[in-house]
């Protein structure tokens, strides 16, 4: 079977000898009449689409055509005759169907046949070897391929780029030998929309022949869409206008709203909301994609957002977490004040610089005592602006978690402030050390150029550096002073650096460790934004949708008769959804490599976890 199925994909995979016969299995049992359909020469294939039945009139089916071509800029004509004997085989009935091909002239001309009784098919393929009608007439080997013309339809075939990897024992056609078959149906879509209940001149046999699939309510909601998206597409601009207006912008305001990830996430949330009240017909299914992934993001962010907004103010919650915070505040700056004075005695045995390490633990232990004065004074107004700050989660969990890394950078400020001091005063010892190194080696930077050079200094005159130069000297004798006061700086620069590197290796861990909760913070917000909801639903409930491929099964493989194979779609993997459809995020903070972080740490560069990706000062 599986060498069976390599052939079978050879001959599927490019235009040969074996004509294709796309045979929707919703007309296997229709009664006689016409094959309407569309004829794809470059891979010697018929799609059809449709079953004309008796009785009609030729002239009006060919103004059917005539429409639907026009509607759907698909070649649709008359490929054949299809016979369904369902009673004793009537001689009238089948010269009256070969007769046909001189109304509707088709190169090559389909004759299907179905057996009364019996499973067996009949299907022949002519074409005149002349032009006039009277020439003889040859036949084609026909391959006949059934497929589901509800779930072609529906489904949107992938390109290569986003297909799987083939499985064993599956013949998967290529996406471009299967295009023209999924476009087809695609486009005709307007042939499809009448029943054998509307009172038309041809009656046909499709997908939808029993009953044009509707809903009332879903039929009302497009119908009030149309006003409701006018009507929130203007409340959106007027609130885009206010919030770009230089009223609601002066300088401070506006650098610290760039910092929030509050105000990131509300202008990302804006233009969630104008994407999907947009006014404009999606262009096409990736586009259509990607507003209902984000009306469903939407809608399951504002609704998680509300369960936690019930649930803090049940049970007076937001009470219990004001009485908690002011605890838990001191708790830390108690921590942080241990930790000090640790650091200010012999912390693990080392030998620290003793006037340094007072003046640097004294000066944070300051720092600590305003931070802890500064939530005392705010202590009656924290359950206030609780309750405010959590009216936001009605706006969606992703607001309401930005408000929280902004309630933890708040919070852990002195921290951050810690951490600033130790890494621009570590920093400024580094950048010294590395200066005055270069001034040993001989070296020194070029600021014009930007590179370092060579600069030759007279060892033996360096004792004569405090000598003022006499007048008449060729050369003055800075460089040897520039020497000797270098040589003092780096043996003071080398001593004194164990002290700001513990220091700042110490806030360097804690500032660390907020980045770390606020990055899982963001990375769930992230998490929340970006992820296809919509495709991930229509992959596990109607799989057909995301087609990455076809496979085919053997109906039928008899000597004398043509090969049945029916068709069958498979589903894009969720890997794969994912990849394809995710949606862009707020992206507030960036992404470091371990190894620019790493150099960023040696080299006492600050950590920013809100900064913008724009920004290239620290």
């Amino acid at each position: 079977m599986p060498r069976l199925l390599q052939l079978l994909w050879a001959q599927l995979s490019g235009p040969g000898m074996v004509l294709k016969a796309f045979f929707p299995t919703c007309c296997a049992s229709a009664d006689s009449g016409l094959l309407v359909g569309r004829w794809v020469p470059e891979q010697s294939s018929a799609v059809v689409l449709a079953v004309v039945h008796f009785p009609f009139i030729p002239v009006q089916v060919k103004e059917l055509l005539a429409q639907v071509q026009q509607a759907s800029q698909v070649g649709v004509a008359v490929l054949g005759t299809w016979c369904h004997r369902r009673q004793e085989p009537e001689e009238s009935l089948g010269h009256f169907l070969e007769g046909l091909g001189t109304l509707f002239s088709h190169e090559p001309w389909l004759q299907l046949c179905r057996e009364r009784g019996s499973k067996s098919w009949n299907c022949k393929a002519t074409r005149r070897q002349g032009p006039t009608p009277l020439a003889p007439a040859c036949e084609d080997q026909v391959m006949l391929i059934f497929y589901d013309q509800r779930k072609v339809l529906l489904s949107r075939l992938h390109p290569p780029a986003a297909l799987p990897e083939r499985q064993a024992g599956d013949a998967t056609a290529s996406a471009g030998g299967l295009a023209a078959v999924f476009d087809t149906v695609a486009r005709s879509e307007v042939l499809f929309q009448s029943d054998r209940f509307d009172e038309g001149p041809v009656r046909l046999t499709h997908w939808q022949s029993e009953g044009v699939e509707a809903s009332i309510l879903v039929e009302l909601a497009k119908r009030a869409a149309g006003p409701v998206c006018l009507l929130l597409a203007c409340l959106l601009s007027l609130v885009s206008a206010a919030s770009a207006c230089r009223v609601f912008r002066p300088w401070p305001l506006s650098f610290i709203w760039s910092k929030l990830s509050t105000c990131e996430q509300l202008r990302h949330r804006l233009d969630q909301l104008t994407l999907v009240v947009s006014a404009h017909r999606a262009e096409g299914p990736a586009q259509l994609m990607r507003k209902a992934n984000t009306l469903v993001s939407v809608l399951l962010d504002m609704a998680l957002g509300l369960l936690l907004l019930s649930w803090l103010h049940r049970k007076d919650r937001f009470a219990h977490l004001a009485e908690a915070l002011v605890p838990v505040a001191d708790r830390v700056a108690e921590e942080l004040q241990h930790l000090l004075q640790w650091l200010m005695g012999a912390p693990a045995g080392l030998k620290m610089n003793r006037a340094l390490d007072q003046v640097l633990g004294r000066f944070f232990l300051y720092h600590i005592h305003l931070w802890i004065s500064y939530i005392h004074l705010m202590s009656p107004f924290i359950e206030h602006i609780l309750w405010h700050l959590g009216l936001s989660a009605c706006l969606g969990l992703t607001v309401a978690l930005s408000i929280l890394s902004d309630i933890i950078s708040l919070l852990t400020f002195h921290i951050y402030c810690f951490y600033v001091y130790g890494a621009r005063l570590y920093s400024l010892k580094i950048h010294g050390l590395s200066s005055l190194w270069r001034l040993f080696r001989g070296k020194k930077w070029n600021v014009l150029r930007q590179r370092v050079d060579s600069c030759s200094y007279d060892l033996d005159q360096v004792w004569r550096a405090g000598i003022p130069p006499r007048t008449g000297e060729g050369c003055p004798n800075w460089h040897q002073a520039a020497l000797f006061i270098g040589t003092l700086l780096f043996t003071i620069l080398i001593f004194l650096l164990p002290t700001t590197a513990l220091y700042y290796l110490v806030f360097t861990l804690l500032r660390l460790l907020v980045v770390t909760v606020q990055g899982l913070v963001h990375l769930l917000v992230d998490l929340i934004n970006s992820l296809p909801l919509y495709s991930l639903g229509l992959r596990l409930c109607r799989p057909y949708r995301l087609a990455a491929g076809v496979k085919f099964r053997v109906l039928e493989h008899e000597a004398g008769r043509p090969l049945r194979l029916l068709m069958q779609i498979n589903p894009l993997p969720f890997s794969h959804v994912v990849r394809t459809y995710r949606l862009p995020s707020c992206g507030c903070h960036p992404k470091h490599s371990w190894g620019s972080l790493c150099r960023k740490l040696f080299f006492g560069e600050l950590i920013y976890p809100w900064r913008q990706r724009g920004d290239k000062q620290d």
